[in-house]
């Protein structure tokens, strides 16, 4: 009888087990590769649903860099690869990848003399001529996979900032361009001694390394430490940048420096609460200065008064990694979040089907 009421017992089992999998209980979850997007079943006009909508439709949800060549072509640097605008159409340039193979993320984008774009990621550096990508790793004599800034220079020359210094390739081969030691910024959760954050060179030819050891030139095979000869008072620096005028402006830990008259004047002193301290910079066509503090406050400069940039819940655009001002004076901000431009005050989110 015991074993009679088992039998029944498991039959059941296994009949309710099937009518579950038929109703979609039971059905295994899908691989990464596979997974759909989750629309939720309340009104369609809800913030949730809104945002999961979004989150398919842009170009990557944290985009790292944004550059336009001497062709005008765009192409964005992503967490999930790079993508070239071709027309309207958004082409993701898959053979950029790992030396094991897998997806990079990238983190700066050059254009060579030749004529080459070249990319600066997570796993080497990458070139692509036409339709063809030649990657670069330690193997082929990098100092580091870990690439965070990219330059060519007038004379042909790929400049390479990593996590570990500075690499320099001619064409032919790499060599190792040696910078002064720093410290770790124990603020971010990537940092080290030897990192390069920026490299530039300015419309006079000179080139400029940001670095956790200070701002350093380099010029006629002579390099300077700025940050010691004008008075920067952190060796956190984090990005240079030439406005039309020929003026160089300096992102660092403690604020934002104007380079002039042979000493850097921290325009931002006691005004703004730096934190992380001041990002990326760029001027509009109306020669203002914008600028991002402590990676989420948006500021601009009209030579006399910063301002801070209003933000609301429906006009906020990303955490901004990037702006970027293109050859129709668009201000475009990228990070995490996706793409967008500022037309007339609003933030216009840039999707993998435009507005281009």
């Amino acid at each position: 009888m015991i074993k009679n009421k088992l039998i029944i017992l498991l039959t059941s089992l296994l009949i309710l087990n099937s009518c579950n999998e038929k109703n979609g209980k039971s059905e295994p979850s899908p691989t990464k590769s596979e997974k759909k997007l989750e629309i939720p079943e309340s009104n369609p006009g809800n913030k949730q649903h809104r945002l999961l909508l979004d989150s398919e439709r842009q170009i990557s949800h944290v985009v790292r860099t944004i550059f336009q060549d001497s062709e005008g072509t765009f192409w964005f640097g992503t967490q999930n690869g790079a993508f070239k605008l071709q027309g309207d159409s958004l082409i993701p340039i898959d053979k950029i990848i790992s030396e094991s193979g897998k997806g990079v993320t990238i983190k700066d984008i050059t254009e060579g003399k030749d004529g080459k774009i070249w990319f600066g990621h997570s796993d080497g550096v990458s070139s692509i001529d036409k339709d063809i990508v030649t990657n670069y790793y330690v193997s082929d004599g990098l100092i580091s996979n870990d690439v965070w800034s990219i330059e060519a220079d007038n004379q042909g020359n790929i400049w390479i900032g990593t996590i570990d210094g500075t690499s320099v390739f001619n064409g032919k081969n790499f060599a190792k361009f040696s910078l002064p030691e720093g410290k770790t910024d124990s603020t971010l959760g990537v940092s080290s001694p030897k990192i390069v954050h920026n490299i530039y060179q300015n419309s006079k030819g000179k080139l400029w390394f940001s670095s956790n050891a200070g701002l350093f030139s380099y010029e006629n095979n002579s390099l300077t430490n700025v940050s010691e000869n004008l008075g920067i008072k952190t060796n956190f620096i984090n990005e240079i940048f030439e406005d039309k005028d020929g003026e160089l402006w300096v992102s660092t830990k403690d604020g934002l420096y104007l380079l002039k008259d042979k000493r850097a004047e921290n325009i931002t002193k006691g005004i703004i609460k730096t934190g992380k301290g001041i990002g990326s910079i760029a001027k509009d066509k109306d020669g203002n200065l914008w600028l991002v503090s402590d990676q989420h406050f948006l500021y601009t400069y009209d030579g006399e008064k910063l301002v801070e940039f209003e933000k609301t819940e429906n006009n906020k655009g990303p955490v901004i990694f990037e702006i970027f001002k293109d050859r129709d004076n668009r201000l475009w901000f990228v990070g995490f979040g996706g793409a967008f431009r500022l037309e007339n005050g609003k933030f216009i989110n840039v999707t993998r089907n435009g507005p281009w």
